[in-house]
């Protein structure tokens, strides 16, 4: 078995038990469980990775460790501000290493439909997240807009050059964003078990296709990778 494999294990396991915690309402077995996915996530990408990590991943890792523990502590504003930390800093690497978007006539379509897309979640959702706030209106407008600026990425991306790191990109996106609107989904409506299950397991994805996007980007730069 290869060293980056137990790891691996351990974050669908731990996946799993989320998964039949929520599902069973055992609600501090399952906090114990989601405790042990970013562990696991960020060791497998660090022996994936021989060790190597550069300073912009290391503070999403950190930031998404911070706002796993403001989530699990039920602070949402800093949970807020730690992701809107992460989003930030996921669009500064695509600005800084990906290749500047080249559009054609048959993309003008498919991206416009995203466009609309991304415009009609981001007003629908804050308008539903911010009838419920007296304040911090401005944090959460922004956190929506610096989401959906990222998205647009992923998909554009995706769109036009339709490779697997594209692709990693644009599942980790939807993965963020079916995460966010179900937690708000779980604040404004009724407690539902399946709301729960869509935001938790969304969540845990999205640090998966975020590591496995991270780990093809190293490998497109010659960097050594386990596979």
């Amino acid at each position: 078995m290869k060293p980056n494999k137990p790891s691996l294990i351990l974050f669908f396991l731990a996946l799993l038990c989320t998964i039949i915690f929520d599902w069973t309402q055992q609600d501090v077995f399952a906090t114990y469980a989601k405790a042990i996915i970013l562990p696991a996530i960020f060791i497998y990408f660090l022996i994936s990775s021989e060790f190597q990590i550069g300073k912009t991943e290391g503070g999403i890792f950190f930031c998404c460790f911070v706002g796993q523990v403001f989530d699990l502590m039920d602070i949402e504003l800093g949970g807020v501000i730690s992701f809107l930390v992460v989003y930030l800093l996921i669009v500064f690497i695509i600005l800084r290493e990906h290749e500047r978007i080249q559009l054609t006539k048959r993309d003008v379509l498919p991206i416009s439909i995203v466009v609309v897309f991304i415009v009609y979640l981001l007003i629908s959702v804050l308008s539903i997240k911010l009838d419920s706030l007296d304040r911090f209106n401005f944090i959460y407008i922004l956190y929506g807009v610096i989401l959906s600026i990222m998205s647009y990425f992923c998909f554009v991306s995706y769109i036009t050059k339709g490779t697997h790191i594209t692709l990693l990109m644009s599942l980790m996106a939807v993965s963020y964003i079916f995460s966010d609107i179900f937690y708000i989904f779980n604040e404004y409506f009724s407690y539902s078990i399946v709301l729960v299950l869509i935001r938790d397991v969304t969540q845990i994805l999205a640090y998966y296709f975020m590591v496995e996007y991270f780990l093809e980007k190293a490998r497109i730069q010659n960097k050594p990778i386990q596979q």
